[in-house]
């Protein structure tokens, strides 16, 4: 296979907000198609009308978006081998599934749900794996025009033979299914819609998909769809199945363990490419173990070959020690810009009037803090004295004789200075330094709970340089207050 014929496609079904594990699968489809310059198909999987929906599938498109993982064909895109949504593809359903029956590949089965549900439990019961038992297989037309009599709807199922159903996993090696294990699958319900595995097959093979990358959880399917490959005369994708993703206590991901959508570590303010590097990077091995790559360096590296085959664990405090890191190291007009929706939500509905160049000097200095983008508003509140206040770390520690005489000295410093005038914040330190002989933490950390109303956060020049004099004055004010407050 010549490297311009490398097509691989993500399929999502839109009954639900685009899971971590998904998007992941998304990665490694978008990241193998990138590295081999071949084609990343978009195809939305939409035949259950009952759990599908319109506004899922643009929330899905909106994250992938977001994650700046772009599809060559697909909603939005177009392509030659559309269309992109399953439920406008239902006469090439259709037209594959009269071969089948041409071929007597598959047979109509008009057995009810409750029928096999008990077929089901009872062989569940004499410890054997639940499969359909071919009750229907045999059936002559005069039984089956009685049963069509009595209103039963028929579902269309595969004949599965005998056999090993066998082929090569590029991540997991030799793969092997015993075909009796199986049992006669449905490939079209009663209600004419076609099943997944009987839509994939037909699907992949007319959008000439060359590479078929998910889940472990398929590996099952796989088996299946191998079986009607063959039946309808199609020669099959090459498959790969990674590991999934799992939580703390080794389970497959799910809600009980926390966030699990992409939107939701969106609403939390992870940053796109640092949920793009750790889901990339989690359970594999990018770069001689590096822990962030940027997006050309994960596109040049990528190999399924380094795909691991156990399940790697989702880690989110390493997600949002991750996310400090990016943030620290990130430009600081686009940190800004990603900032400002988490600045609004947090109160600064005027966030545009502070001035571009203030903001990002806030910003700048409280970056240093953040671990997550919706961590803003409680830093920004230090450079506000609408929303200055003194924590009770500040308080208590302004009680005490040795930290209130620095404040005191601090004072009596910024009282020298002209109005309107800011002088340099070293010329400040080294004057309140001189008159208390006080240095390092019993120095400095008065002067921070003065001044930020804390013990802890952005370094001191730089609330300084963006503090005007009189704030710093009001500020000192409300800290020399604290031991008359304690006396009340």
């Amino acid at each position: 296979m010549t490297t311009g014929k490398f097509r691989v496609r993500f399929a999502p079904s839109p009954t639900g907000d685009l899971h971590v594990g998904n998007a992941r699968t998304a990665l490694f489809n978008y990241l193998f198609a990138r590295h081999h310059g071949g084609r990343f198909i978009l195809r939305i999987e939409d035949t259950d009308a009952a759990r599908t929906s319109k506004d899922f599938e643009n929330r899905i498109l909106e994250d992938l978006a977001w994650l700046a993982i772009d599809w060559d064909e697909g909603p939005g895109a177009g392509g030659e081998k559309g269309p992109y949504h399953q439920r406008e593809r239902l006469d090439l359903y259709e037209h594959h599934l009269k071969k089948l029956i041409r071929d007597d590949r598959v047979y109509p089965c008009y057995c009810t749900e409750e029928e096999l549900e008990a077929e089901r439990t009872e062989l569940v019961f004499r410890r054997m794996a639940p499969r359909y038992l071919g009750k229907c297989r045999n059936l002559n037309d005069s039984q089956r025009k009685t049963l069509a009599s009595q209103g039963r709807e028929a579902a269309y199922r595969f004949r599965v033979g005998t056999g090993d159903i066998t082929f090569t996993d590029l991540i997991r090696g030799a793969m092997k299914f015993d075909a009796e294990a199986i049992g006669d699958f449905i490939i079209v319900r009663s209600n004419g819609i076609p099943a997944y595995n009987f839509a994939v097959v037909v699907d992949d093979h007319l959008m000439e998909i060359s590479h078929v990358i998910r889940g472990e959880d398929h590996l099952s399917n796989t088996a299946l769809q191998l079986l009607l490959y063959q039946a309808l005369g199609f020669a099959p994708p090459r498959f790969a199945h990674h590991a999934l993703i799992l939580g703390k206590d080794r389970a497959k991901l799910s809600k009980r363990h926390g966030a699990v959508a992409v939107r939701e570590f969106r609403a939390k303010g992870v940053l796109p490419e640092v949920l793009l590097n750790y889901l990339a990077l989690l359970g594999s091995s990018f770069s001689s173990g590096r822990e962030i790559c940027t997006r050309g360096e994960m596109v040049a590296s990528f190999s399924l070959d380094r795909a691991g085959k156990s399940g790697a664990v989702f880690d989110e405090d390493k997600l949002k020690w991750l996310n400090g890191t990016y943030i620290r190291q990130g430009d600081l007009f686009r940190l800004t810009e990603q900032l400002l929706p988490f600045m609004r939500a947090a109160g600064y509905h005027d966030v545009g009037t502070i001035g571009r160049g203030r903001l990002e000097r806030i910003v700048d200095a409280v970056r240093g803090d953040l671990t997550l983008l919706s961590d803003i508003g409680d830093q920004m509140d230090v450079f506000f004295d609408d929303r200055f206040a003194l924590s009770g770390d500040a308080k208590r520690l302004l009680m005490d004789d040795e930290p209130l005489s620095v404040v005191q000295a601090l004072r009596e410093t910024l009282a020298r200075l002209p109005a309107g005038a800011k002088e340099d914040y070293g010329r400040i330190i080294t004057a309140v330094k001189q008159k208390t002989g006080l240095a390092g933490k019993k120095l400095f950390l008065p002067i921070r709970a003065a001044v930020t109303g804390r013990i802890k956060g952005p370094e001191l020049d730089k609330v300084f340089a963006i503090l005007n004099p009189e704030s710093l004055k009001r500020r000192v004010e409300t800290a020399l207050d604290v031991p008359s407050e304690a006396e009340r």
